[in-house]
């Protein structure tokens, strides 16, 4: 059966199980089809493109590693949940590794990020993101950018979906507001 063919009869949990299996086609594709989401989403809440390679890596592994002890949605949110909490965990670690040396965090607005984004526009829609709340930040990344539902992050974020919903609105509200005082929209 030729290799594009694979994820037409496969759904993506049975390319999962056929992957921790050493299907190398099904693992190539699974990583194809979410390494990408993963990275940015990644990047966008550690601030690290590097970090963010790091996470994408170590979510494939535990997941091939580790069979999911239930499959009740889609593994593109498996992964995504499984990425985040990495992701969180880095940027905790960075915080904390930087008050252990006694220095401050460095400004949102100099991202080693920035280099990889083309466009002027990205840069700005970038910064802008990088100002919000974090608690806004995370959940939009996760909505725009992890291209989940309110019910997929509310499941991964532990909150409830009203609060996600309110949060991402916000977000946007005054995302679009500097956007606009930037005269990006």
């Amino acid at each position: 059966m030729p290799e594009n063919e694979l994820h037409k009869l496969n759904p993506d949990w049975e390319n999962l199980e056929r992957a921790r299996a050493g299907d190398e086609r099904a693992w190539r594709w699974l990583f194809e089809r979410y390494s990408a989401s993963l990275l940015r989403m990644g990047a966008l809440i550690t601030g690290s493109a590097d970090s963010a390679k790091d996470l994408v890596q170590e979510t494939f592994l535990r997941v091939v590693n580790h069979a999911p002890e239930r499959r009740d949605g889609t593994l593109r949110a498996y992964l995504s949940t499984i990425a985040f909490r990495l992701a969180l965990k880095e940027k905790e670690r960075f915080r904390r590794d930087l008050h252990e040396m006694g220095e401050d965090l460095p400004a949102t607005d100099a991202s080693p990020l920035e280099s990889t984004v083309r466009s002027e526009e990205e840069r700005e829609v970038l910064k802008v993101l990088t100002a919000l709340p974090e608690t806004q930040r995370e959940i939009l990344v996760l909505r725009f950018y992890g291209e989940h539902s309110y019910e997929e992050i509310a499941q991964m974020t532990g909150l409830p979906v009203g609060t996600v919903k309110s949060r991402i609105f916000y977000a946007v509200k005054a995302s679009q507001k500097e956007l606009r005082k930037r005269g990006v929209l």
